[in-house]
């Protein structure tokens, strides 16, 4: 215990930085705000440090993507639609997206975690690009505003809290525990969203 709370009392200002930011848009992301994007974009701008300092190479390449996908989710978020003043409404996922999204999430941990633990000194490669696969889905999903993204965030949020502790990323692990209580709730507020939309 004692060596946990030291790890706490050692945390960077940096990685501080990126919990609270990390919090924080996921938190609006749930409330269904579009104001989380660009703390969604400082948050994952500085993990990109932090992740690659602990050798996790596939989450440091992810926030590469979560950059791009951020800027996109703002953008969609903001762009009302055709022939009508009223935002972007929330969707559910159609079998054919699940289905190919269940592909992706083989293919690419397949390849990248092979690739990573052939070509690199990564820590966790397989269980690493599992990870990362799951979350290229969920982003998309949260940036098109698919219901079913938060329940793939609670998912994945789990795993990436034993991973960082792993690594002793412990206020991370602590903001990812944060983030899956956010998610699940935010399945909970979308869904209701969803049922009013389509009553």
């Amino acid at each position: 215990m004692e060596q946990v709370i030291s790890y706490f009392l050692k945390t960077s200002l940096l990685e501080w930085c990126g919990v609270f930011t990390g919090i924080l848009c996921v938190y609006l992301a749930a409330k269904n705000i579009i104001w989380n994007w660009p703390f969604a974009i400082v948050s994952v701008t500085i993990y990109i440090f932090i992740f690659f300092e602990a050798k996790l190479y596939a989450d440091t390449g992810l926030q590469f993507y979560f950059l791009a996908m951020n800027i996109y989710g703002w953008y969609y978020w903001s762009k009302e639609r055709k022939n009508t003043t009223q935002p972007r409404t929330i969707s559910s996922i159609k079998p054919k997206e699940l289905l190919l999204s269940l592909l992706g999430v083989i293919v690419f941990t397949s390849g990248l975690g092979f690739y990573l633990h052939q070509k690199t000194d990564a820590a966790s490669p397989y269980l690493d690009s599992f990870c990362t696969a799951i979350s290229l889905i969920a982003q998309v999903f949260l940036a098109r505003k698919v219901l079913e993204n938060w329940l793939m965030w609670v998912f994945v949020d789990l795993i990436y809290i034993g991973l960082y502790i792993y690594k002793g990323l412990y206020a991370t692990s602590v903001m990812y525990a944060i983030y899956t209580y956010i998610a699940a709730m935010g399945y909970l507020e979308w869904k209701k969203t969803y049922r009013e939309q389509t009553s």
